[in-house]
């Protein structure tokens, strides 16, 4: 068997000067091509996830509440919805998209360009354990992490290459996740934006 790291939402949208930036996002795009520079035999396999929307109904709102709805981010055919500069993709196998027409937070309700959801791919890759880095900590992070145990799969998130919107948010995101087989790993990026 063997192991992934799944890159959550490492977008220009999420990103500072994004138009829904979490604070540090840029960082912990660095912070990422920096741990796969420095250790490259670390996982058998690499994949990543968008934020992908063409129309995702209430999920944008006029105005947004910030629970539910959101500003408009990641839309499909805009620079916000591309990868991060910072963040080095030169080791992504595939990447899964997710949201086109709803609301989508967890990497596994994506799918790859050919219509594969992100558990077969990993299935299909021998793939039993996974390690997930990203933003934001206690939105698409953590949505990404629990699914993940769900399907079976070892699952750590690297809490350190993660960015999380709030204090608050952080706190019922880091309890979900716990007693539910997520491994937690270091201290999510979180600072006033």
């Amino acid at each position: 068997m063997s192991n992934a790291l799944i890159i959550v939402d490492v977008q220009n949208d999420f990103c500072e000067g994004g138009s829904l930036a979490v604070a540090g996002g840029a960082g912990v795009a660095a912070g990422i091509s920096r741990l796969l520079a420095a250790e490259p035999d670390r996982w058998d396999h690499v994949v990543a996830t968008k934020d992908y929307h063409i129309d995702p109904g209430a999920h944008f709102g006029e105005p947004p509440n910030y629970v539910e709805s959101w500003p408009r981010h990641c839309v499909v055919g805009t620079p916000g919805s591309e990868f991060h500069p910072d963040l080095e993709t030169g080791r992504v196998e595939a990447i899964f998209h997710k949201g086109e027409y709803a609301a989508a937070y967890s990497g596994f309700e994506g799918h790859a360009e050919d219509g594969e959801c992100l558990a077969d791919w990993l299935r299909r890759h021998g793939v039993d354990r996974v390690d997930v880095v990203g933003i934001a900590t206690d939105h698409c992070v953590r949505a990404t992490a629990l699914d993940a145990a769900r399907e079976g799969f070892g699952t750590t998130v690297l809490l350190d290459l993660t960015a999380a919107v709030a204090p608050e948010t952080l706190d019922v995101a880091l309890r979900a996740m716990e007693g539910t087989g997520v491994t937690m790993l270091g201290a999510p990026v979180i600072r006033a934006a």
